[in-house]
């Protein structure tokens, strides 16, 4: 770092958005505004923008400006959530951090970077502030102990501020199979904190936190949204007080005694992930072309993959799954994945986990017959593993008990009959490293389907039983880091009971996310929704299930089963040996119809209309040129309307002319009478993206839980 430090009011740009922060007086940065782009402002007109926006001092804790800094300190005068939390066994509590050095990075593409280092005495902060090209904020602090006596960290929380006028919050809940479920709150006076203890992300993390104007929607509303990408566990919150506006901030959520810095040590904390949007497809378009600028992002088309769960769950057989693996190639798949069983004693989830030699018993010659089948074929094969647990009822357990997180006193309780194993015990570590590096070696694996399906209760480290969740943490991002190191064309899913382990930091080392164990497509079509918020629809594992539901025993039709997962990384989770020749042949045009538009919906922008007919939404994916684009009309419910309203097209060229048609295979409405409006065949109607995204179209009259699909191309 150079030893320079910048005294001025910084402003950097990039698309759209401007972020202004004052490094004036050598105190910690304080950002003026985040949001709205401001323009080419002249350096002199920085310092005023600050002095026009500096509050009066009434009323205030101290005399003089309270400065709310990205790590607000209580001696400093903000007497909300601090900053950091920590001391030397009950000393030095509350820094006062001076600047000792500064550095301003300037992207050519746009935005910038700004690095602080701060101390105060012995405790030294370093602040990094990003402003991407795609005008995302990233920002992440960390904190090393000069001094002789061990500093504890109890919590570090960077924050980023909204303003007044950002009077509505909305965060995601949830539980397993029904990840991801959106509710909104009033931001009110006070502190609203969101932490997750599960020891991985959680069905019910917070996700994004987002604060907007009143009413804030899909395509309108200035909207400010925080993502903490950590996935162990983690706080989030959103706070507000007579002396600042509103923060959104975040960090992981530490143990007691978790993080104790000796003499030369660094704990750093996540990264913090901010989006400014004019609504929620906006701030969302900004994370996801983020994610596709990354130099490790999926390139290549997404695979249709068939995976073996439901199909055939814990009985394999060689001739029961080269059946369904010629079943799967004659419909049109790519990827075939063998999920659990085909290991040790596994055959049932009551034993054999951990012990990561291919079965003796199912397998006589390994998975070779079944391995060279696939390939044979034409597709990939893939295999899943869940290489942080362990059955207690399994040689790995039996020859290392030590191995377990744990208390001293005792085992956690039992969860899906499994503990966790000690990935922070180096002997542990090695093991499962040489056991997948030797499933990698020897077989033509292309695929990891990483589960993980229990929390972290009870993770103590060691013979003292050390809370564990943070060395859990990072020994899980070593493992898949050399892993990817020695086999870097080898995908991997982030799994974990579903949709339990999604956020940007295993995304940072994994291919896709299972968006939930849930198919039922109702449930889908709402969890896809909300897990694409954060990151983009090529991510997003999505399968097509067999007709009833596995998870809560809905029926459904096969273009609404299909079209649902059309919007995601497509799969299929099906014994298709039971499949009559008729529905095989209508999932087969439904696979060439994802093949078709993968190219579009895997880089396009995601839209969403705001409904008003709430039995009916329309979402889609628009091309970036925008000149073409393919929508789904999805009836959840009995329409309030009979024939059904009019839908908006979202997200077009305003001044363009497109054709609009149904797309096949989802042009088939299945409504009451089958009532679809004279534009619907395929002439179309040619009308303008402000027309479509204004006046719109009359929808068919559909069943509910039946979709439509709707393609727009520039005429």
């Amino acid at each position: 770092m150079p030893a320079t430090t910048l005294d001025e009011v910084v402003h950097l740009r990039a698309d759209g958005v401007s972020l202004l922060v004052d490094l004036r007086g050598g105190t910690l940065p304080r950002v003026v505004h985040w949001g709205r782009d401001l323009g080419d402002l002249a350096p002199d007109v920085l310092p005023e923008i600050v002095r026009a926006t500096t509050p009066s001092t009434t009323g205030f804790p101290v005399d003089g400006q309270v400065e709310v800094s990205v790590l607000p300190e209580q001696a400093a005068g903000y007497l909300g959530t601090p900053g950091l939390v920590g001391s030397r066994d009950g000393s030095d509590f509350s820094p006062a951090f001076a600047v000792r050095s500064s550095a301003l990075e300037v992207d050519p593409a746009g935005g910038g970077a700004l690095d602080v280092v701060a101390a105060d005495a012995d405790l030294v902060v370093e602040l990094r502030i990003e402003l991407t090209p795609q005008g995302l904020v990233r920002l992440r602090a960390g904190v090393t102990n000069e001094g002789d006596a061990t500093y504890t960290v109890d919590a570090l929380t960077p924050m980023l501020p909204v303003p007044e006028r950002a009077t509505e919050l909305l965060d995601l809940a949830g539980r397993w199979a029904r990840e991801r479920s959106p509710q909104r709150t009033a931001f009110t006076h006070g502190t609203r904190l969101r932490e997750n203890r599960r020891g991985r992300t959680g069905y019910d993390s917070a996700y994004v936190i987002a604060a907007g104007v009143a009413g804030f929607a899909n395509r309108g509303g200035e909207v400010w949204g925080l993502h903490t990408a950590w996935s162990g566990n983690h706080r989030t919150l959103a706070e507000r007080s007579h002396y600042q506006a509103g923060l959104l901030g975040g960090g992981e959520l530490l143990l007691p005694g978790e993080v104790r810095l000796a003499t030369g040590e660094t704990y750093t904390g996540p990264w913090l992930y901010g989006s400014w949007g004019d609504g929620l497809d906006d701030l969302s378009a900004r994370f996801h072309r983020w994610m596709r600028a990354r130099p490790q992002h999926p390139r290549s088309p997404r695979p249709v993959t068939l995976n073996t769960w439901e199909a055939v769950y814990f009985d394999h057989d060689l001739g029961r799954l080269t059946e369904l693996a010629d079943a799967a190639a004659a419909i049109g798949a790519e990827r075939y994945v063998l999920d659990d069983g085909w290991f040790g004693s596994r055959r049932d989830d009551h034993r054999g986990l951990g012990d990561w030699y291919v079965s003796d018993e199912v397998w006589p010659d390994g998975l070779h017959p079944l391995v060279d089948h696939v390939t044979g074929l034409g597709l990939q094969f893939g295999l899943w593993v869940e290489p942080e647990m362990v059955n207690l009822d399994s040689d790995l357990a039996r020859a290392h008990p030590d191995w377990i997180l744990r208390t001293p006193s005792r085992l956690p309780r039992d969860a899906r009959h499994q503990q966790v194993l000690d990935l922070a015990v180096p002997e542990a570590f090695d093991f499962i490293l040489e056991r997948l590096d030797a499933l990698l070696k020897e077989y033509a694996i292309g695929y990891l389907k990483w589960d993980h399906n229990r929390d972290l209760q009870d993770a103590g480290h060691g013979a003292a039983g050390a809370p564990g969740v943070h060395a859990q943490t990072l020994a899980l991002y070593r493992l898949l880091d050399e892993l990817r190191l020695r086999h870097p064309g080898v995908e991997i899913e982030s799994c974990s009971s579903g949709g339990g382990r999604v956020d940007l930091e295993i995304l940072q080392r994994t291919d896709r996310v299972w968006g939930s164990d849930c198919i039922d497509a109702f449930e889908r079509q709402r969890i896809q929704r909300w897990t694409n918020l954060l990151i983009p629809l090529e991510l997003i594992g999505a399968h097509v299930g067999s007709g009833t539901a596995h998870s809560t025993g809905r029926r459904h039709v096969l273009p609404y089963r299909a079209g649902t997962a059309l919007f995601g990384h497509l799969g299929i989770e099906w014994d298709l040996r039971e499949a009559d020749e008729t529905q095989r042949a209508e999932l087969a045009a439904w696979v060439a119809a994802y093949k078709d538009l993968r190219g579009l919906l895997h880089t396009g922008t995601s839209v969403h209309a705001d409904p008003v007919d709430p039995a009916l939404t329309v979402h889609g994916v628009v091309a970036q040129d925008r000149a073409d684009a393919v929508f789904a009309v999805v009836a959840s419910d009995t329409s309030q309307s009979l024939p059904a309203g009019r839908v908006q097209l979202p997200g077009l060229d305003p001044d363009g002319v497109y054709l609009v048609r149904p797309q096949a295979p989802g042009d088939v409405a299945e409504g009451l009478g089958g009532g679809v409006p004279p534009w619907w065949g395929p002439d179309g109607v040619r009308l303008s993206g402000r027309a479509l995204g204004e006046v719109g179209l009359a929808a068919p009259t559909l069943f509910p839980e039946h979709l439509v699909l709707v393609r727009a191309t520039r005429a």
